[in-house]
């Protein structure tokens, strides 16, 4: 109940809402590796990422993964499939261990979405997700690597310090050597330094300027 009231979506519910909420949903733990939901699968609940790192990938005709994004807490997850009712485009795997609700989208529709004020939030949730789509194309058909590197670790200072090279390199649809190459340089140009977990920004306008 605490966890749903404190998320920007129902902070505003009464506690007669809250508790109506809380009941058509479910508190879910998952282990790293987990799979919360495969392509082509059709949704049965609104998701409510609330702790861990989940990964969208989709899968090419030759078996290979292709990362779209990384989702950290607190975050809807793919709710645009529960408005159109269509199935999920791509998977969600979780990276680390973590936990989610699920509410039930049949009645959160019924309870929720016939509210007018309720659905101008939901709907801007949505927006944000678009935005990240436009950005998707931008950062690959227009930059070279070194700007989406740059604008990547810029834009997701916290995402960049948590993950693995790996998992940015997939990410960002490049090989791994790249990224280390790119890294190497912007730590020449002291853009970035070494730190006990990675790496850390010791100059973000200076990587701002890379890509603009």
């Amino acid at each position: 109940m605490e966890t749903l009231s404190k998320f920007y979506l129902f902070e505003n519910l009464n506690s007669d809402q809250l508790e109506k909420l809380h009941s058509i949903s479910k508190t879910v733990d998952f282990k790293k590796g987990s799979i919360l939901f495969f392509e082509g699968e059709k949704p049965k609940s609104l998701i409510l990422l609330t702790d861990g790192v989940l990964q969208i990938y989709k899968t090419d005709q030759k078996g290979n993964k292709i990362v779209l994004h990384n989702f950290f807490p607190n975050s809807l997850i793919a709710e645009i499939v529960n408005l159109e009712k269509i199935p999920y485009p791509a998977s969600a795997e979780f990276i680390t261990d973590g936990q989610a609700v699920l509410i039930d989208y049949e009645k959160f529709e019924k309870n929720f979405l016939r509210n007018p004020d309720f659905c101008f939030i939901f709907i801007k949730s949505l927006t944000k997700k678009i935005k990240y789509l436009e950005d998707v194309i931008t950062n690959n058909v227009v930059m070279n690597s070194t700007s989406r590197v740059a604008k990547y670790i810029y834009e997701h200072e916290h995402e960049f310090a948590k993950l693995k090279k790996s998992q940015i390199a997939e990410k960002l649809h490049m090989a791994p050597e790249t990224l280390s190459r790119i890294l190497k340089k912007l730590k020449t140009m002291k853009l970035i330094e070494k730190s006990e977990s990675g790496f850390k920004i010791i100059n973000k306008e200076g990587l701002k300027s890379i890509y603009e």
